[in-house]
């Protein structure tokens, strides 16, 4: 079996997670039992649920354990295989933490159909992100044509394609992001019909001048301050769709709830969080679909791939706080 460099939980962060909270560990690479592969790793998801993972509190995924191998969604290829549906040289997706080499469960594992997409493409809009972005807005924001739809965090991963669905679907789309040069991207190269800079602008009358009849959908992967402004302004019978909140991933106290909230009563509005994984089910057909919109050039799926190696792990996280990626932030380890 070859060695294997993999980057390890050293210790919990507190805030900003630092280089001294991850090892680096170089050891041999397993063997696949009875229905495993051993898998080659080539690209690795950076997503801002990470950080939460690195937290010792409740979730709906069990925290990552000291000394366990840093949880991530991967793209890989099959070296060594026990596994009838995938042969050597299959090329798969999984999770399969931060790493070079890693044996995987077959069951869990999406074979990358190259007809659909590219490898990494499986860990952006056609992977959980795109996904979220997916049913975060057709299941629990049911967007009308005419709505008026806001997205948080809207130069990311999900949110980039959750204002595009948006705009498919005869929404006008409001697109809240940091800095100019997102806010252009988003107008200029999504086709968001508006852009908010929320390092720039007064957030609740910067909302209120772009959406003056109100936000019918507001798409949520930031809360704090922006979730906030949201509520501020309502339309009649809004959804608010809970998709994240990286704002305050990093904090070190327990975060306040949103002090506007009483304008769900007063707008009759609804506030709903939830899980992709509720909807594994459906991920072949939504897969299908989203890859048909790539195809015909209406969901354009922004990516930052940075080259590196497995020790490059802090330093590329940190983009995600920083705010230094457009779309979907890989990890790319094959060269």
């Amino acid at each position: 079996m070859p060695s294997n460099t993999s980057v390890r939980l050293a210790r919990r962060p507190t805030g900003v997670p630092v280089h001294d909270d991850f090892s680096l560990v170089v050891d041999d690479a397993e063997a696949p039992g009875p229905g495993q592969v051993l898998v080659r790793v080539d690209l690795i998801s950076l997503d801002p649920a990470m950080r939460g993972w690195l937290d010792d509190r409740p979730s709906y995924l069990p925290p990552i354990a000291l000394g366990e191998v840093v949880r991530a969604a991967g793209v890989g290829e099959v070296i060594a295989s026990q596994h009838p549906r995938y042969p050597e040289g299959s090329v798969v997706t999984g999770t399969f933490g931060v790493q070079e080499y890693a044996v995987a469960e077959g069951a869990s594992l999406t074979r990358v159909n190259p007809t659909l997409g590219t490898p990494s493409m499986y860990l952006g809009v056609l992977g959980l992100t795109g996904l979220t972005a997916y049913f975060g807005l057709f299941t629990h924001g049911r967007p009308r044509a005419g709505d008026t739809v806001v997205v948080s965090g809207a130069a990311g991963a999900v949110g980039s394609v959750a204002g595009q669905l948006a705009a498919i679907s005869g929404c006008r789309v409001v697109g809240v992001a940091g800095g100019p040069d997102k806010c252009a991207y988003l107008t200029d190269a999504l086709g968001f019909d508006a852009a908010v800079d929320y390092k720039a602008a007064r957030l609740r009358s910067a909302l209120r001048e772009t959406c003056p009849d109100g936000i019918d959908v507001y798409f949520d992967n930031v809360g704090g301050a922006v979730l906030d402004a949201a509520l501020a302004n309502l339309a009649m019978n809004a959804r608010i769709v809970i998709s994240g909140a990286i704002s305050q991933y990093n904090a070190d106290a327990a975060t306040p709830g949103p002090s506007n909230y009483m304008a769900l009563l007063v707008r009759r509005a609804s506030m709903t969080g939830f899980l992709v994984f509720d909807h594994a089910a459906e991920y072949r057909v939504a897969r299908n679909r989203l890859a048909g919109w790539v195809a015909t050039g209406q969901v354009v799926a922004p990516e930052t791939i940075v080259p590196g190696q497995v020790a490059d792990f802090h330093e590329v996280l940190l983009r995600l706080f920083r705010g230094d990626n457009l779309g979907k932030l890989i990890l790319d380890i094959s060269t």
